[in-house]
């Protein structure tokens, strides 16, 4: 019963992370409000030396797990935004490390700069994230490479989400000027 009693102390506070996500209003895709943000993001990735698939696996060393990741702009300028649990999927997130890795994707080497969260708005993004990682069976990697084979195009966002009761991710493709959201199961 112990084990028992140790697994569902561990769940309640990830399930009140996620309710706190859901009430800040967090939404896992973008919004249409948002398609000039999107397309001038799309537009960019021309500029960038790195995949966002490069980007996961260089962010996903020892026990870090990449839990989303995104290209976008800042002040105008591409950077390229990993989030990651930083002592795994096993780990809750109260014991976990939730960190962001950004930088500039345009140089030759990715050289991005650590944030560990502490604000309520990124710890709860980063919560529910690391739930719905937790919750599937592949890593954003493997994701990444199953929509490559099917969809044509650069893939600049991966997000983790629940539909249906069921954990998929989100991921944004572009090509020729043109955004597409396609969800796969995790």
């Amino acid at each position: 019963m112990k084990c028992k009693e140790r697994q569902d102390f561990h769940v309640f506070p990830l399930i009140a992370a996620i309710v706190v996500a859901g009430w800040l209003g967090w939404q896992p895709a973008r919004a249409e409000g948002d398609s000039k943000e999107l397309q001038a993001v799309a537009q960019a990735l021309g500029k960038s030396k790195l995949s966002l698939l490069a980007g996961i696996r260089q962010a996903s060393q020892g026990s870090a797990q990449a839990i989303s990741a995104k290209f976008e702009l800042e002040d105008g300028k591409l950077s390229l935004s990993v989030y990651t649990a930083g002592k795994g999927l096993a780990v809750p997130a109260e014991k976990n490390v939730l960190q962001e890795l950004s930088g500039s994707p345009e140089q030759d080497t990715w050289t991005p700069q650590t944030e560990v969260f502490k604000d309520v708005p990124h710890v709860a993004r980063s919560a529910e994230q690391l739930v719905v990682m937790a919750l599937g069976h592949k890593s954003l990697a493997a994701v990444i490479a199953e929509v490559r084979k099917t969809h044509p195009g650069t893939v600049f966002s991966i997000t983790p989400a629940i539909k249906n009761h069921k954990p998929v991710a989100v991921v944004l493709i572009a090509q020729k000027g043109k955004v597409t959201t396609v969800t796969q199961p995790l």
